[in-house]
C-alpha cells in the first residue's frame, strides 16, 4: 500500500502507521487540537472543560481545588484565586482550607484594614445592566491614593458608588485601587455616573499617575455583525496617533498597537483571541477592552474617554463600503460625524482642548 494512504498515529509510542481505510474505525479527529487519536482512549492534548464542556489544549486549563477541570475563559469569568493557599474556587464560595481563620490577623483580614470595600484583582461579581443597550461600557479607573490612607479613600469612592460599582486591588497600581462600574449605557453613564466621587477623591489626596489607566469594556452583543467588529478596529488601528492624543497617553506596555493586531483584526472580529495588554483586548467572551486611555480624576475627561468609546462604535456600525472608500475609515470623516451629534459633546470639548480635531 502507498505510504501516502497511511496516517500516523500521533498517540502511538512507535508511531505506528494506520491505512485511511481504518481511520474512521479505530481513530476520530479530536474536536480541540484536530489530531487522529484512538477511540478507545482520550486525546493525549487536550482536555474537556467540565463548565463550558469545551475540548481544549491542556495548557489552557487547570484543574481546581475542588477537582474539576476548567478552561482559561470559564477560570477568569466565574472563579477566584485564594491569595493564600493559590486554589481556584467558584465564584461566591468560600475556599474552604482554613486560609483566614476569624483570628487571622494579618493586613488582608484585619477588619480595620479596608473593611471588605477592596477586593481582589479577579473579584468579578454577576453584572447588573444600567440603561438602554445594546451597548453597554463598562469602565474601570485606576487610582493612586496617598500611603496609609488606601481605607479613607475607599471609603469615599464606596460611599459614592454605592450599588453602581466596586473596588478592586490591581498590580500596576503601586498604592491604590480600580473603580470598577457594572455595565452602562453610554447616556446612562453621562447622566447618572458619580462625577462628584472624582472631585472628593483628587481633593482627599488621590492623583491619576504614569502608572494608571482608564479601560473601558465595550459589550460585543452591542456591535451589530463581525463586519461591524472590524470596522470599529481598522478605525481605531488606522487613527493610532489621533485615538493616543485623545487618549492622553502611549502606552507599549498596558495598551500597545502592534502590526501584528492590525493584521489580525479579521480574525478577531471573528471570534479569535489576541493578548491582554494591546490597545484593544479581545481576550474576553463578552466584551472588548478598550486599555488606551490615561487615567483621570477629571470628570470631563473620563467622560470624554466613555464618549470617545461609545462614538466609535456607534460612527463604525452603519459605516458603508462607499463611504469607507470616500475615506469614511479617517479622522476628518469621524470629526465631521461628530459635530452633528450633541450627545458626543465631551469627546467634542476634549478634542479642541487637545488640538486634535483632524
Amino acid at each position: 500500500m502507498p505510504s501516502t494512504d497511511c496516517v500516523v498515529d500521533i498517540h502511538s509510542q512507535e508511531g505506528d502507521l494506520v491505512c485511511a481505510d481504518c481511520v474512521p474505525d479505530a481513530h476520530v479527529r479530536c474536536s480541540g487540537c484536530d489530531q487522529w487519536h484512538r477511540t478507545d482512549s482520550p486525546c493525549d492534548n487536550c482536555a474537556c472543560c467540565d463548565l463550558c464542556h469545551r475540548v481544549v489544549w491542556q495548557t489552557e486549563c487547570l484543574e481546581t481545588v475542588r477537582g474539576s477541570t476548567i478552561c482559561e475563559d470559564c477560570r477568569d469569568n466565574w472563579y477566584w484565586r485564594c491569595p493564600s493557599c493559590d486554589g481556584w474556587n467558584r465564584d461566591g464560595y468560600d475556599c474552604g482550607n482554613g486560609c483566614c481563620p476569624e483570628s487571622c490577623d494579618c493586613e488582608d483580614c484585619h477588619d480595620d484594614y479596608d473593611d471588605g470595600l477592596i477586593h481582589s484583582h479577579d473579584y468579578k461579581p454577576r453584572p447588573v445592566f444600567h440603561g438602554t443597550g445594546p451597548l453597554y461600557l463598562g469602565p474601570e479607573i485606576e487610582v493612586e491614593t496617598p500611603y496609609y490612607r488606601d481605607y479613607d479613600c475607599a471609603k469615599i469612592a464606596d460611599s459614592h458608588l454605592g450599588e453602581l460599582g466596586y473596588l478592586k486591588c490591581d498590580s500596576s497600581i503601586g498604592n491604590g485601587f480600580e473603580i470598577v462600574t457594572h455595565p452602562m449605557s453610554y447616556d446612562w453613564a453621562l447622566a447618572n455616573f458619580p462625577w462628584r466621587m472624582l472631585d472628593a477623591l483628587r481633593e482627599a489626596g488621590c492623583a491619576a499617575t504614569a502608572s494608571t489607566g482608564i479601560h473601558v469594556h465595550l459589550s460585543r452583543a452591542g456591535f451589530d455583525s463581525p463586519c461591524h467588529v472590524y470596522r470599529w478596529m481598522v478605525f481605531i488601528y488606522r487613527n493610532e496617533h489621533q485615538v493616543t492624543t485623545v487618549a492622553r497617553r502611549r502606552s507599549d506596555e498596558w495598551a500597545a498597537f502592534t502590526e501584528q493586531d492590525r493584521r489580525s483584526a479579521k480574525h478577531y472580529a471573528k471570534g479569535a483571541r489576541g493578548d491582554r495588554y494591546r490597545a484593544i483586548n479581545t481576550g474576553n467572551r463578552d466584551t472588548f477592552e478598550l486599555r488606551v486611555f490615561a487615567s483621570s480624576l477629571d470628570p470631563a475627561e473620563v467622560k470624554a474617554a466613555f464618549a470617545f468609546a461609545a462614538a466609535s462604535v456607534e460612527y463604525t456600525r452603519t459605516l458603508s463600503v462607499a463611504a469607507i472608500a470616500g475615506g469614511g475609515w479617517t479622522w476628518s470623516a469621524f470629526v465631521n460625524w461628530l459635530a452633528d451629534r450633541p450627545a458626543y459633546r465631551p469627546l467634542c470639548d476634549q478634542l479642541e482642548a487637545l488640538q486634535c480635531v483632524c
